[in-house]
């Protein structure tokens, strides 16, 4: 069986979801959603980055994060997959009830069910490289692993 999810408020999956309510500290810093997070280091080291750390939901982070008049930082290419590993093994880390949930998961296939994003999810055709769904799989086998 695979596992779909999209929306932060669907339930059981949600939390999957980068827009899930589900805070965290990383790198001494309180982010209020993995969501803000991943958009905030495409600016690291800079005000803009501090802008979207302080959104007001991770919508508006994601709008911050994708205003193309602002530089993304030059390896932005290069880090943006460990940039989101890392945010999203901060909040399964920092929330003992979703850890729950992905790690009930067993060995189930998670897939981000987007059409919009052929990099993150699977995209229109559905054979996109999920790559949010590959590193929520990657954190549970971490997890179950006891690797922090």
């Amino acid at each position: 069986m695979t596992i779909y999810f999209y929306g932060a408020d669907e339930v059981p999956y949600g939390c999957f979801s980068n827009f899930s309510a589900h805070g965290f500290d990383l790198d001494g810093v309180w982010w209020p959603t993995s969501e803000h997070y991943f958009q905030a280091q495409k600016f690291a080291g800079t005000r803009h980055a501090d802008a979207v750390r302080r959104a007001r939901t991770p919508l508006r982070a994601a709008e911050l994060g994708r205003d193309t008049s602002k530089p993304l930082r030059r390896d932005w290419e290069r880090v943006k997959d460990d940039v989101m590993r890392r945010g999203v093994a901060a909040k399964f880390r920092a929330h003992t009830d979703i850890r729950e949930v992905l790690l009930a998961t067993g060995d189930e296939e998670i897939v981000e069910d987007t059409t919009t994003d052929h990099y993150w999810g699977r995209g229109r055709s559905g054979n996109g490289k999920n790559m949010l769904g590959k590193i929520l799989m990657r954190t549970r086998s971490r997890l179950r692993d006891g690797v922090q």
